[in-house]
């Protein structure tokens, strides 16, 4: 798991849209924000996968539920090991040397029985060569990367297995889950493969930091135990239908779980494996702007005219958002310590949708797919302007948006 940053219940944030998270500080700071790391997609509409619907009262068991799960869903969860590559670097005398490189380990769940696998983007990024095992199978296949998409840190592999070896598990919906929920998560925690480890859904659309920089939408929170290795594994429900990706954990300094992991919905997974099968990438809506949250203390500080809304701190030169007319600010300002850049339009409404905050645009924007167009109303001044922005196809990574901002 790499380091990550992300919202938790924050009165405000800051974004560089579709998703991207910003270091602004407005007058409140920015709440517990650092999780440990190891959308593209709305949670309604579910894109249809080869993975098996279970009928559990078909199937004899005995045992406690966890325990029926484990047994029937433990087979599907793969071990991934990782063999990175080395980087190439030049030494402080001028002279090339690797450095890095050495194995990463992970999990994965079967999806089809044509040896699909799920897992994190992060747990294969940077493979020279990656190895499974299936369930309690000793037996390693190598597999491929079919494609990689790090905006939501999903990835899909392929091993060719014999079909007695492929056991997919079965999808759920993650849309239908609610707080309190039972689930159980399976994976390889720090190396030591078919661990499982149960608890419940603590707390759902959070939004988390993705490898690249982005931000993912309606993430799942749970206090079932994840650690560093179960990155890439199913969370399941107590029907034994997977409804998550467990991706991070919150980072409070050491390594280990303390009770706050985040899973990538499996509704976003569904959309993303689909365009990863059919095109290898995933191409994902861009706004291209940066803000931050109102809040009432920068309201009454700055006298503005709406109580709610998104100010624009920056736009992204000749990005979507500034084709459209959107205005970025243009007075630096310091205001309890935080340099602020003012005098940028204000997002009170898009699609007719009120905005009370920078996550309703992030989760607006990670819904909607390039080439769509928005209604954007705009409080400037005393004056309410409604404009149209066609959205783009988003950067590979915060870096190169943030280099086009400035």
């Amino acid at each position: 798991m790499t380091t990550a940053k992300r919202f938790i219940q924050t009165p405000f944030g800051a974004a560089l849209l579709g998703g991207a998270l910003v270091a602004l500080a407005f007058c409140l700071a920015l709440g517990a924000g650092w999780v440990k790391a190891d959308s593209s997609s709305p949670e309604g509409e579910i894109a249809p996968l080869a993975a098996p619907i279970v009928d559990r009262g078909s199937e004899e068991g005995t045992g406690n539920l966890i325990n029926q799960i484990y047994r029937r869903d433990g087979e599907g969860v793969a071990f991934i090991s990782a063999q990175l590559k080395p980087k190439q670097e030049i030494s402080p005398f001028g002279l090339p040397e690797e450095s890095g490189g050495g194995t990463a380990t992970g999990s994965g769940f079967l999806i089809d029985t044509d040896g699909h696998i799920v897992t994190n983007a992060h747990v294969v990024e940077g493979a020279d060569r990656i190895e499974v095992k299936l369930g309690a199978s000793d037996k390693e296949y190598t597999a491929e990367v079919v494609g990689a998409d790090p905006a939501t840190d999903v990835a899909l592999i392929k091993v060719d297995a014999p079909s007695d070896e492929l056991h997919p598990l079965a999808l759920g919906d993650s849309s239908k889950i609610e707080v309190g929920d039972p689930v159980v998560a399976i994976g390889n925690p720090f190396g030591l493969d078919r661990t499982v480890t149960s608890g419940i859904v603590s707390a759902l659309q959070r939004q988390i930091e993705a490898p690249n920089g982005f931000s993912i939408s309606h993430v799942i929170q749970t206090d079932a135990a994840i650690n560093p290795g179960n990155s890439g594994g199913p969370l399941i429900n107590d029907q034994g239908q997977v409804i998550g990706i467990n991706s991070q954990i919150q980072n409070t300094g050491n390594d280990g779980n303390v009770g706050i992991g985040f899973a990538v919905p499996i509704n976003t997974a569904r959309e993303v494996v689909r365009q990863l099968e059919e095109h290898g990438e995933v191409k994902h809506a861009y706004l291209g702007l940066s803000g931050g949250s109102l809040s009432p203390e920068l309201v009454s500080a700055l006298k503005l005219p709406v109580k709610e809304g998104v100010l624009v701190s920056e736009v992204v030169s000749g990005g979507p958002a500034d084709q459209a007319g959107i205005r970025g600010g243009d007075t630096s300002a310091t205001i309890e310590g935080a340099e602020l850049r003012l005098g940028g339009d204000i997002i009170t409404e898009i699609n007719g949708k009120k905005i009370t905050g920078m996550e309703d645009v992030v989760n607006l924007v990670n819904e909607a797919k390039p080439g769509e167009t928005m209604e954007v109303k705009v409080q400037r001044g005393d004056t309410t302007k409604t404009l149209t922005v066609t959205l783009g196809v988003r950067p590979s990574s915060v870096e190169s948006a943030e280099s086009n901002a400035r």
